[in-house]
């Protein structure tokens, strides 16, 4: 479903230049849960930004479904974040004038609407366990609550690949692990994802571990009793 080939990113000239990516090439197919690991600026969060088209490559490419989607404009890269690929952060990026339904129902409404477009935001909302919540602004949510509202806001419209970068990093233990949970089912459900994180214990929730180090894939370890 998702190739990267070669995949170079550098920051920087001269002297100053900095090498966040060093020729990585990552193959993603359908139900894949990949969890990124490595230390501090070995690249993990360049690789989600470069395959969501939030950042741009300095070499290689990426492809979703067969398709170059690096070398796409900014107009046809939003097109497909509004759709195909969509993102989870570790701040949750919620409109703080906007309740938790509203925030969920942007996609939508960017996506242009129909009749059904808000019950649909509605049925997610009640999915993630928040429509007691939805007419509540964010500043009236839990760190749990205002994560799920984004998880909402993320695959409202069934994204085909989930790009999650520390998730769980703002969060308790035990909320942190709700979350982790609601990855597992959208990943039973079909959906891909790629989560980036600093935890071991995180990272055990995914199907396969890949560990980066210095801008490369140095091990990849498939996690037993996960197919």
């Amino acid at each position: 479903m998702l190739e990267v080939k070669n995949a170079l990113k550098v920051y920087g000239e001269g002297d100053a230049q900095v090498v966040a990516l060093n020729n990585v090439s990552l193959q993603v197919d359908r139900g894949d849960f990949i969890a990124v690991m490595g230390p501090s600026g070995s690249g993990k969060s360049t690789l989600l930004n470069v395959i969501g088209g939030l950042d741009r490559l300095s070499g290689g490419e990426v492809a979703l479904n067969g398709k170059r989607i690096d070398n796409l404009d900014e107009n046809d890269l939003v097109e497909i974040r509004r759709g195909e690929i969509a993102f989870v952060f570790q701040q949750y990026h919620l409109l703080p004038s906007l309740t938790a339904i509203e925030n969920v129902y942007l996609p939508l409404l960017f996506c242009g609407t129909n009749g059904k477009s808000f019950d649909k935001a509605m049925d997610i909302m009640k999915v993630l366990g928040l429509e007691k919540r939805a007419k509540h602004k964010p500043g009236q949510l839990s760190g749990g609550e205002q994560q799920r509202v984004a998880i909402a806001r993320a695959i409202v419209n069934n994204p085909l690949l989930i790009l999650a970068d520390e998730p769980t990093g703002n969060l308790d233990q035990k909320t942190g692990k709700e979350i982790l949970s609601l990855f597992e089912k959208m990943n039973k459900d079909g959906r891909s994802i790629i989560m980036v994180t600093h935890s071991p214990e995180v990272a055990e929730h995914a199907r396969e571990i890949v560990f980066l180090q210095d801008g490369q894939i140095v091990d990849r370890i498939k996690r037993k009793g996960r197919n």
